[in-house]
């Protein structure tokens, strides 16, 4: 069973990483919740360290459930899921949820000039081959660059 200070750190790593991201800001979130950011926009939400709520298209959504990526939230609707983090594990596949996220969030900003900027910076197809997801989830990226 892990340890309060275990899902602490677990929580503070991922704070630290997602919040280096350009552009990113995390800000407080409701339940105690750290939020993650950018232009306004939540990309997701950390609860204690231990789970961890990202905003995606209902499409994406779907396909990352269906690979068992991560879980319906409970709560809320549309393209909410809800990853529930093991502090005993290293936390890749939180920050492989959050970056997925990012991006997708970024290209929905791609004419407003901060999410040009960022994506001028960002190789966008170094960054999904690294991610490497499921193919109808890349397809879904690149019509949207389209």
């Amino acid at each position: 069973m892990a340890t309060t200070s275990t899902t602490a750190t677990t929580g503070m790593r991922i704070v630290e990483s997602v919040s280096g991201w350009p552009s990113v800001e995390s800000e407080p979130h409701r339940f105690g919740a750290t939020a993650f950011v950018v232009e306004n926009r939540e990309i997701g939400h950390l609860h204690d360290g231990r789970v961890l709520d990202i905003n995606l298209p209902k499409r994406v959504k779907d396909c990352l459930l269906a690979d068992g990526h991560t879980d319906e939230h409970r709560f809320a609707g549309g393209g909410w899921t809800t990853y529930r983090i093991d502090p005993n594990e290293e936390i890749d596949h939180a920050l492989w949820l959050c970056r997925l996220s990012y991006l997708y969030t970024l290209l929905t900003m791609r004419r407003k000039p901060v999410g040009r900027a960022i994506l001028a910076d960002l190789d966008l197809d170094a960054e999904l081959e690294q991610l490497d997801p499921d193919p109808e989830i890349r397809a879904i990226f690149d019509r949207m660059r389209s």
